[in-house]
């Protein structure tokens, strides 16, 4: 409603409202031009007095072409460039999310290969120490043999002179006179191998020269970058060069080398024991075919036919055994909770938390084998394909993409993956046209090799085995990235690098093994027939 003039308030025409806001009970039926206001009769001698009036129904027809015309552009053009916008930025909302995600990834990638890439020349130079070191011992034991024989000899010609002097004939001592004109000589020292290392004391630039370029660009973000590579002393930017670190290395002389036999450092491959230790070895009172070592040198069992999850200590004590209402076919162990995932034969795939086996999620088909990664996701080996999921069961990505004709797994029945480079390694037991292998996939899944058992000649069993295909019936990533395999026709233990190289055999047995685990230590829990357990140590500590 209108509000008086005489309060110095302005007066006001509600939306909808008829009635005059000036006169009382005065309908709305005028239209001032002049004050672009509506009016009533009698507003012709007071607020709109003189001022050009028309009837209100004369407006209706431009005013409703007006809003006519509002409705079809506002259709037309508007909302449907609205329209595009949303989407537009839909599309940019996910875009945006995904090329951070690939960048993440990008970097974490290149991390890592740097981390390895650092481990394997830093195993490599320790090994080549160590071949110095013993080379050097081997001289310096043989030069102290020398010096002692020399020793003993002096002493005895020193003997000698002195019997000569006190009693000898004329004719001993001109003999004995004769020999000291040839004394035995000193052993020549020998020249030892050397080494030197000089650390680079500012290594920033080198790391991010190695690490790669980092273009950021929008609202400061760039700016924000550079000043903390200021921050870390970098004010020459992301290429700026600081000296390199030096290693000097001398060995012995050729000629020393072939007489010691030494071999020439290729690889780390030096850091693995010559022969592998048994650490234990005992009989377990259930059948085990998977294993997971924890991280306080216990490990956890389950039997493919079996409902019970059991918890052994490092002399296979029973510690605790958990109860399920199914047949368990595979567990895994969580690197990043430490607790025990399991999928069962029903399709279920469970979470140990407290002692009590929590239902997670399901899926459609089959789960033949399981892993839980360092992100936390669960890899299932299903027929034909794996899948990651989510602890809740979304599903990340599978190998079985659409249209796909060929898979890049066929039977999948263990899944291990690297706690270096996070490769995802699968014993696929069939491998089409029942080739059975073991699959290493990036994370990805782009297939980075495929090894079916090929092991140099040196190598190759005498046995009956010998002539059986290649089975891999386990596989599990060491703590340095290298792959235990468990060949079960050959009744063998495989080792392999992350590259798909063979290193060697780790063991052979007369029973087939049927699982394998590798805890913190690299000490590997191997499983022969369904219940002899193994502890080998092939790697020095």
């Amino acid at each position: 409603m209108a509000t008086s003039l005489n309060k110095g308030q302005i007066p006001f025409r509600v939306k909808g409202q008829t009635n005059c806001v000036h006169h009382k009970g005065g309908q709305l039926d005028l239209y001032c031009e002049e004050c672009q206001q509506l009016a009533c009769i009698n507003c012709l001698s007071s607020v709109h007095q003189k001022h050009s009036l028309c009837s209100l129904s004369e407006l209706t027809t431009q005013k409703k072409e007006d809003i006519q015309n509002f409705i079809d552009k506002s259709e037309k053009i508007d909302l449907v460039q609205i329209d595009q916008y949303i989407t537009v930025t839909d599309t940019h909302l996910k875009d945006n999310a995904g090329n951070f995600e690939k960048l993440s990834h990008q970097l974490k990638t290149q991390t890592n290969k740097l981390k390895l890439d650092l481990d394997l020349l830093t195993a490599e130079i320790l090994s080549l120490y160590q071949q110095i070191e013993e080379d050097n011992t081997k001289l310096l034991q043989s030069y102290k043999q020398d010096l002692e024989m020399y020793s003993t000899q002096l002493k005895n010609q020193v003997q000698e002179c002195k019997k000569a002097l006190q009693r000898g004939s004329d004719i001993q001592i001109y003999d004995t006179g004769c020999d000291i004109q040839s004394p035995v000589t000193i052993p020549v020292k020998p020249a030892l191998g050397t080494a030197s290392f000089s650390p680079n004391q500012n290594p920033q630039g080198d790391l991010k020269q190695a690490f790669g370029e980092v273009n950021i660009s929008g609202q400061g973000q760039g700016q924000a970058f550079q000043s903390r590579d200021r921050s870390v002393g970098t004010s020459a930017g992301l290429f700026s060069t600081q000296p390199q670190a030096k290693l000097k290395i001398k060995t012995p002389s050729t000629t020393q080398q072939r007489s010691n036999g030494r071999k020439e450092v290729t690889s780390p491959v030096d850091t693995l024991l010559s022969q592998t230790k048994m650490l234990g070895e005992w009989e377990s009172l259930c059948g085990i075919t998977s294993v997971c070592p924890t991280t306080d040198g216990q490990v956890w069992t389950s039997y493919f036919s079996s409902k019970t999850l059991t918890l052994l200590d490092r002399n296979g004590k029973v510690i605790q055994e958990v109860k399920h209402n199914t047949k368990i076919r595979d567990i895994s162990l969580s690197p990043t909770t430490n607790t025990m995932w399991v999928c069962d034969w029903e399709n279920h795939i469970i979470e140990l938390v407290s002692g009590r086996l929590v239902h997670r999620f399901s899926y459609g088909e089959e789960p033949r084998c399981i892993c839980i990664t360092a992100s936390n996701h669960v890899i299932v080996g299903m027929d034909k394909h794996i899948s990651i999921f989510t602890t809740k069961g979304t599903l990340v990505h599978t190998t079985l993409a659409a249209g796909t004709w060929k898979p890049l797994v066929h039977a999948p029945y263990r899944i291990s993956e690297c706690p270096v480079t996070h490769n995802v390694a699968v014993a696929d037991i069939d491998g089409g046209k029942g080739k059975p292998c073991v699959v290493v996939m990036d994370t990805d899944f782009k297939v980075l090799f495929v090894y079916g058992g090929e092991v140099p000649l040196t190598y190759q069993p005498t046995s009956k085995s010998g002539g059986k295909q290649f089975y891999p019936w386990g596989v599990v990533y060491d703590s340095v990235g290298n792959l235990v395999i468990a060949d079960y026709n050959k009744k063998r233990v495989l080792l392999i690098s992350g590259r798909g190289e063979f290193l060697r055999n780790i063991h052979r047995d007369n029973n087939i093994p049927r699982a394998v685990g590798v805890d913190k230590a690299d000490v590997l829990w191997t499983v022969f027939g369904f219940n002899n357990v193994k502890l080998l140590q092939y790697s020095r500590l």
